[in-house]
């Protein structure tokens, strides 16, 4: 092993071990920030851009469907057409599904957003290309599945009871939030995959870290679907 691999590893390893210790993180929101909402009436700008970048950056789904997604990119105008694609279909039904109280199962959404993780990987292996002898639009889906992202916030969102009084710029505020932790975490991500190996489709790197994303989409699947079941 040289040391060119170890980043590598380390993405498949915060793909196998992160997720199983408490795939639920992905779209919660912890006690004290709920603390932190609750009560509270009008508009609070800098409170909720926090707390949506705070959820973006610890939010292991939305970052591994992330590194599915840009994994092969390389030209800049391309990981931003991507990633916009994404950041309109989680803004729009974040913001909508909140508004129009739009009810939802939680878990039933987080497991097709453990669905994109592992659909990524292996749309990335030529999975679909192999067994139909074509792929689904990349950038349809990508937009499809971030609807489903923002979903799956609303329904944490819609459980803390917000107050009416500011809602909708504090929707607005929680998504700049959002906006501004996945720039930070893209940035992260992009630096990773520059410095990794080469990693061109069928090679060793491509294959594992792929291979990476489609068991940790599969651990959340199974995870949520166990909880919605046992509810």
């Amino acid at each position: 092993m040289t040391t060119r691999t170890i980043p590598a590893i380390v993405v498949l390893l915060t793909s196998l071990l992160l997720v199983p210790l408490d795939a639920a993180l992905a779209h919660n929101v912890s006690d004290a920030d709920a603390a932190m909402i609750a009560g509270r009436t009008g508009w609070h700008f800098y409170l909720y851009v926090w707390l949506g970048a705070k959820h973006m950056v610890t939010g292991y789904d939305h970052l591994l469907f992330l590194v599915g997604v840009i994994f092969y990119l390389r030209e800049i105008r391309s990981i931003a057409t991507f990633v916009s694609l994404f950041a309109l279909g989680h803004s729009i039904t974040l913001i909508a599904g909140v508004l129009l109280n739009l009810d939802v199962n939680a878990y039933l959404v987080d497991a097709i957003i453990g669905l994109s993780v592992a659909y990524k990987g292996f749309d990335n292996l030529n999975g679909f290309t192999t067994l139909f002898g074509d792929s689904p639009n990349e950038k349809l889906a990508v937009l499809i599945f971030g609807l489903f992202h923002g979903l799956g916030l609303a329904t944490k969102l819609q459980d803390l009871g917000l107050a009416e009084d500011g809602l909708l710029p504090n929707l607005v505020s929680f998504n700049i939030g959002v906006e501004l932790g996945q720039l930070t975490a893209l940035i992260a991500i992009v630096f990773i995959l520059r410095v990794m190996p080469s990693h061109p489709r069928g090679s060793i790197v491509s294959t594992v870290v792929n291979f990476g994303l489609i068991v940790a989409g599969a651990i959340l699947v199974g995870y949520q679907l166990t909880l919605y079941a046992t509810a």
